[in-house]
């Protein structure tokens, strides 16, 4: 399965993937939300940054995946800040991810840069920052 992930340009998450010193993806919310259950090791991301230019810049492997269970705001913090030397979160993304209930934790390898490409976004009615696009020549 493939995803294509939008990652945060301002705390420069696709540069630190790319350099090797983020190897770990967080995605959280107060309910179980996508990626949570829908992403396997093996599976493959897509990247793309928040800046409204719409490319794919980037590709890596799920090495390992970890969904929590219920957590409460200090169970979530303490996941976070366990992770953090893999994650690299930025105090913006620190804020919006720790105390989460639900987290989902990627781990990455083999990033790979891609020669930029758009792809269609048409079959997304809303725009989040996970999409399981099943397999990326179907949306190139």
């Amino acid at each position: 399965m493939d995803h294509i992930v939008y990652l945060d340009a301002r705390a420069k998450e696709l540069e630190n993937l790319e350099n090797g010193s983020k190897t770990m993806i967080v995605r959280g919310a107060m309910g179980r939300k996508l990626p949570y259950g829908r992403v396997h090791v093996s599976d493959v991301l897509y990247f793309a940054e928040n800046n409204g230019d719409g490319l794919i810049k980037g590709k890596a492997q799920i090495k390992r995946v970890f969904f929590s269970e219920k957590l409460t705001k200090n169970e979530s913090e303490k996941v976070v800040a366990e992770n953090q030397s893999k994650l690299r979160l930025n105090s913006g993304l620190l804020k919006r991810f720790a105390g989460k209930r639900f987290l989902t934790l990627v781990e990455v390898e083999k990033f790979e840069n891609l020669s930029h490409f758009k792809f269609n976004r048409s079959d997304f009615g809303n725009m989040d920052d996970w999409l399981p696009v099943e397999n990326i020549e179907k949306v190139k």
